[in-house]
């Protein structure tokens, strides 16, 4: 049987594991074993320790004690897995013989695996290995994430009148999200939709985009396939099971008249009811190929005239308490001051030029 080498599976870079023991013989055991197979190695005598060296330091895989001074390794793993910077990290769990409930809660609060001490080396290591190569699974699902989202600001290049439009409703996007009380990757899903919305629009005719004036019915119906092309994009992502519902909707209308599906109401994924408010806005208060943008008055108008046909009413009055002090009197990007994407270190969204 040949077993992989840990450093290939990071790329010959030796791969950085935490290990947060209260036991220093322990942690001299766990380290021996590990920098003999390649790794390098950073060490933690707590939970709460263990948890600020990961942030510092980002490793590539933690081990965690379950019984543990000051934090425990199962509120140490649920605290982590609350940390933006540290949520897909795998987290392995080192569990005492008979811990068999420590170990439940500690799968429950988001750990990768565990091992029952006393450990086995051999079977530690090929569960480290194991950890690492689904870390570096994500790691790619993530890079395609950011190439997704480089191309769809290369897709609004092509425009430079909508040039910047994906970043800025990144930013309105999670704001709204925040608002609604979204969390975790339901909340990352929706900046990430804001960002790659029109992603599709890379398979519609570039002459059909720059059009500056109306659609004929024919050109319409090509530029109505472009959720359906985005949603195809996006769907093999990490997030893609939540993304691609939000990528494919954001043109549904709360009266059922919208598309790709004539979605009615609550039936829209929230999401895309959310893109949907702010994309308009957004197009109205800014400059089209077929149209100079409108003021700020226009667009609140617009917005409260399309509440309960075109928008969710529910979000279209939660836009407004939030953005109702803005004026028309504000230029360009100042005019989304209040609106600005206050999140996005901690969800991650990658939106070029915000």
């Amino acid at each position: 049987m040949v077993i992989q080498s840990i450093t290939s599976i990071t790329n010959g870079r030796p791969p950085l594991v935490l290990i947060a023991d209260d036991d220093p013989a322990n942690r001299r055991l766990l380290g021996a074993l590990l920098r003999r197979a390649g790794c390098s190695v950073e060490e933690a005598a707590d939970g709460g320790a263990a948890v600020d060296m990961a942030v510092a330091k980002g490793p590539d895989l933690i081990l965690l004690d379950v019984v543990m001074p000051v934090q425990d390794g199962v509120a140490a793993t649920r605290e982590l897995r609350a940390r933006p910077e540290t949520r897909n990290t795998p987290i392995i769990l080192v569990t005492g013989q008979g811990q068999s409930s420590e170990k439940v809660a500690g799968l429950d609060a988001g750990a990768t695996d565990y091992v029952t001490k006393p450990f086995d080396g051999a079977e530690l290591l090929a569960r480290t290995r194991a950890a690492l190569r689904t870390k570096a699974a994500f790691d790619r699902l993530e890079d395609t994430q950011a190439v997704l989202v480089a191309l769809a600001n290369a897709v609004e290049a092509k425009d430079p009148i909508t040039e910047h439009h994906c970043n800025r409703l990144a930013g309105m996007a999670l704001d709204m999200a925040t608002w609604c009380d979204l969390r975790g990757e339901v909340l990352e899903a929706v900046g990430y939709a804001a960002a790659l919305h029109d992603v599709g629009k890379i398979g519609v005719a570039e002459a059909i985009l720059r059009k500056p004036a109306a659609l004929t019915e024919d050109e319409w119906v090509e530029m109505r396939k472009h959720p359906l092309i985005g949603a195809a994009i996006v769907r093999p992502l990490r997030l893609g099971r939540v993304l691609a519902p939000i990528v494919r909707g954001h043109h549904e209308r709360w009266d059922g008249r919208g598309y790709p599906d004539h979605l009615v109401g609550g039936d829209i994924p929230l999401g895309a009811r959310i893109i949907g408010v702010v994309d308009s806005f957004d197009a109205i208060t800014h400059d089209r190929p077929y149209r100079p943008g409108r003021t700020i008055e226009e667009g609140i108008a617009e917005l409260r005239a399309g509440a309960g046909s075109q928008f969710d009413p529910a979000l279209v009055d939660l836009f407004l308490s939030h953005f109702g002090d803005v004026t028309a009197d504000d230029d360009g990007d100042e005019r989304t001051r209040g609106l600005r994407l206050r999140v996005a270190a901690e969800v991650g969204v990658i939106a070029a030029g915000t």
